[in-house]
């Protein structure tokens, strides 16, 4: 059996094995550093900056109208949104109105939208105007007790000058970005615009929660049904806030890259709050486009970049690349995919730069593993995180595996989530007690050496990595049975040469329904679902393998397409 302190001999030295993260909630540090650093910029979009005092008094103004609007503590408040300061000052101002963020993926259409405001029991959404027409239309089919109250609306071009921009927006985005979208009324609510909302002289509610109140509500899907909420306090998300500072170096010199979402779990903990309460400068993409990261980086003088390893090997591969200034980097790593060895070492041959790896699910904030930057494994999830007890385990058993052992990753760590929103039967799945310790069950399969490092080896979850993006298979089949043709569906992965995998559906096809083509069932899903979930391949056959219950054999399709 491993000892579970080998790791320590890697160890980043003044680094703390555990530490004790402040109880405050998570918006204070934002107010803690617009006293200290009030002219300093706090966010940087397309040449525009917001110095901290801007950002706070923004999110206090913002924090003012949702309470008048009704928000009380508690309240699950809806955010959709792309990477833009908007996302940060709504974000701060739903935690200041002691209210409970809803991030939600922007790439969701209409009829995935429709469970984020119903299993939250959301009254309010904010949201940019080019994602408010799909927010709207899953709205308007809701039955009249589960609609929304309200809906504020943003324009991306709210929070910068299109013109003095010109020079960094890349062609493609350009009808994006100065497109004034017209937002869309709700059929049983309200409509307010965001320049209104920010501009009052409304005073915030009073500070009414602690760390041990509910801060977040992010979605994650699974092997069966639809997308559960992972109830996260002010203190399991503090936890990885402030141990992503003392792990990767962070202080308010910092200029770091918010590229990867900040609706998802890894951009909104290790790069949103890591640099808000570190101080530092965020600079933030809307989009990933690797030209335009190239030029933020020089231009900006990036020492952060957390990131997917597919923008890197972009990044990497662009004609303009001899144009661009790395040497500011100090810290780079992420997430999602394994980086590939080649890539890894061209970074540290040509910038001295360790690419640190690392692992995390959204039930744990972010990370429960990484690399230690001067001792890093390519390819390699890390070590336990600081504060963190990982083992491996036989899935069946739960009995403590040995070294280089495969088995199930489990986690126990200040930053563990308290369970799923209203699912005790979920809950009873995924946590045991060992040790009197409680631990979260990942759903991945890996083994850990001798060093205390530890790789993935498996899933146990049916899960398909596109580019970092999570694909539940049984999410898309639920969907595609929507189709009219579709008879059956099984989702399975197959090989990407440059995403890692990407989604394929084998579907029978319904004998009324012969003539609609794969490009037909492509079309339509593109309408139905995120894009990163939607079939690159669709395959029709006269049937599924199925066992003697009747069961769909995925398994039997996934190996032979993995062969």
């Amino acid at each position: 059996m491993p000892a579970l302190t080998a790791h320590h001999a890697f160890w980043p030295k003044r680094v703390p094995y555990s530490l004790t993260a402040p109880s405050t909630p998570i918006w204070d540090h934002l107010a803690v550093n617009a006293k200290r650093y009030p002219h300093k910029p706090a966010l940087v979009f397309f040449n525009r900056s917001y110095p901290y005092a801007e950002v706070l008094h923004q999110v206090e103004q913002l924090a003012a109208k949702l309470a008048s609007l009704g928000v009380q503590k508690g309240d699950r408040v809806v955010l959709l949104m792309q990477n833009c300061p908007q996302l940060v000052i709504a974000h701060y101002a739903i935690l200041r109105a002691n209210a409970v963020v809803v991030p939600v993926n922007p790439m969701n259409r209409a009829e995935e939208l429709k469970h984020y405001l119903v299993d939250p029991e959301a009254k309010v959404a904010i949201t940019t105007a080019d994602l408010a027409l799909e927010l709207a239309k899953a709205d308007s089919a809701l039955p009249p007790e589960q609609r929304l109250h309200h809906l504020i609306t943003t324009h991306l071009s709210d929070a910068f000058d299109l013109a003095a921009a010109k020079d960094q927006i890349p062609t493609a985005w350009e009808a994006w970005l100065h497109t004034r979208f017209e937002a869309p009324r709700l059929s049983a609510g309200q409509h307010h615009v965001w320049q209104d909302c920010i501009q009052g002289q409304g005073q915030p509610p009073i500070p009414d929660v602690g760390g041990d109140d509910m801060a977040l509500l992010p979605y994650t899907s699974g092997t069966t049904g639809l997308p559960k909420g992972c109830i996260h306090l002010h203190r399991n998300i503090m936890h990885n806030v402030v141990a992503g500072a003392a792990w990767s170096g962070g202080s308010p010199e910092g200029v770091v890259l918010a590229v990867v979402p900040m609706f998802h779990i890894t951009g909104l903990v290790v790069v949103m709050h890591g640099a808000m309460y570190t101080g530092s400068t965020l600079v933030i993409m809307p989009r990933w486009d690797r030209d335009l990261a190239g030029q933020l980086i020089s231009q900006h003088q990036v020492s952060h970049w957390t990131n997917i390893p597919t923008m890197v090997i972009d990044l990497l591969a662009s004609p303009h690349f001899a144009r661009y200034n790395l040497s500011s980097l100090v810290y780079i790593g992420g997430g999602g995919a394994a980086m590939p060895q080649a890539v890894a070492q061209r970074l540290l041959d040509n910038y001295g730069l360790n690419y640190a790896e690392g692992y995390g699910l959204t039930e744990t904030a972010a990370p429960s593993h990484s690399n230690p930057c001067d001792a890093t494994k390519q390819q390699c999830l890390g070590v336990p995180y600081i504060g963190v007890d990982a083992r491996v385990v036989d899935p069946e058993t739960l009995v403590e595996l040995g070294v280089d052992e495969p088995g199930e990753i489990v986690i126990s760590g200040p930053q563990v989530f308290q369970g799923y929103w209203r699912r005790p039967e979920a809950d009873a799945q995924v946590f045991f007690e060992r040790d009197g310790k409680r631990f979260f069950r990942s759903g991945d399969m890996g083994r850990v050496d001798a060093d205390g490092y530890f790789f993935m080896t498996d899933r146990l979850k049916r899960m398909i990595n596109a580019s970092g993006f999570k694909v539940w298979p049984a999410e898309v089949e639920a969907l595609m049975f929507r189709h009219p043709a579709i008879q059956e569906a099984c989702v399975i992965g197959t090989r990407d040469a440059y995403r890692g995998e990407s989604v394929k559906a084998v579907v029978v096809k319904r004998a009324t329904h012969s003539e609609v083509s794969e490009a037909d069932i492509i079309a339509w899903c593109r309408e139905n679902m995120a894009a990163y979930k939607v079939p690159r391949v669709v395959q029709f056959v006269d049937s599924l393998p199925k066992s003697g219950s009747g069961k769909v054999m995925w398994r039997a399709l996934q190996e032979a397409e993995s062969a």
